[in-house]
């Protein structure tokens, strides 16, 4: 059996493939070395059932996170994959960049681009994938992100600039205050997950232009940052994974109109083509 792990800030989807080709599905939530320990991701997943049905039996766990970019950090996410999954004899932790450009790429060229909770992109040249510019996370970057527009959002609502019937909708719904938002902000764990979670306003509203204009914007810079960075962008496809970027692929589509570049595949979750690929090459090892 091979499980199969896509991770970004907020959730992980899993599929386990069983020995008669079988694809179990279940969710958890996100696990960034960043921000959770080994301990937690032992934890949280030995409270699933399928692992707890499964575990002794998986051979091989390939996990593809948010902030798993660099071997130290990738460490912490394996020790807690090693104590859940003690039989397997292999475990793989790497980014969710190359696991995005996996899933998208089937093997050929392109750029990949991740925009959900965090954002970012690579060039994949068909083995490896090379970053042209670094993620700088939620404070300094994830441009177009969740985190990105719900900052947007707060800012804008705290500072008295939405308009007055968006304004109105948004205190109806989510009941905030300013001592409230700064709690979450600057105080409380997972802002970042915290901040995407008002992406549910936008989707709700997206055909209001205060809000349109705000993600026109936004993709426009994450495009200006993270795609026209590489020389041959006009020359490749350039695909996407996450949810901001497939629920408002409208948008984006008008933003690669406006600077002349292709959109390949656009997936909300790569976690099934990503599993797809690592069960022919199993097979192929076996």
């Amino acid at each position: 059996m091979i499980l199969v792990a896509d991770s970004g800030s907020t959730k992980c989807d899993w599929i386990l493939i069983d020995d008669q080709n079988i694809h179990h599905k279940t969710h958890s939530m996100g696990f960034n070395p960043f921000f959770h320990d080994g301990d937690l991701v032992f934890k949280k997943l030995m409270e699933n059932d399928l692992f707890q049905t499964f575990r002794n039996k998986i051979d091989a766990v390939y996990f593809y996170g948010a902030g798993c970019s660099s071997k130290e950090r990738n460490i912490i996410i394996e020790g807690g994959l090693r104590r859940v999954f003690e039989h397997a004899s292999f475990i793989l932790v790497d980014h969710d960049l190359k696991g995005a450009a996996l899933a998208t790429s089937k093997g050929d060229k392109g750029i990949t681009c991740i925009i959900g909770t965090g954002s970012n992109s690579c060039y994949f040249d068909g083995e490896e994938v090379h970053e042209e510019v670094p993620a700088l996370g939620y404070v300094l970057g994830d441009e177009a992100s969740g985190a990105y527009f719900g900052k947007i959002l707060l800012s804008d609502w705290l500072y008295h600039r939405m308009p007055d019937d968006l304004a109105n909708a948004f205190e109806t719904e989510y009941n905030l205050t300013k001592e409230g938002i700064f709690e979450a902000t600057y105080i409380l764990p997972d802002a970042n997950v915290y901040l995407a979670s008002f992406m549910h306003f936008f989707s709700k509203n997206a055909e209001h232009p205060y809000l349109k204009d705000i993600l026109f914007k936004g993709l426009d810079r994450f495009v200006e940052i993270h795609v026209l960075c590489y020389d041959n962008y006009r020359e490749v496809p350039v695909h996407f994974v996450g949810s901001v970027a497939y629920y408002f692929k409208d948008i984006l589509e008008e933003v690669a109109k406006k600077h002349s570049f292709t959109v390949g595949k656009i997936e909300k979750r790569p976690v099934e083509p990503l599993a797809d690929y690592h069960i022919n090459q199993y097979q192929l090892t076996k």
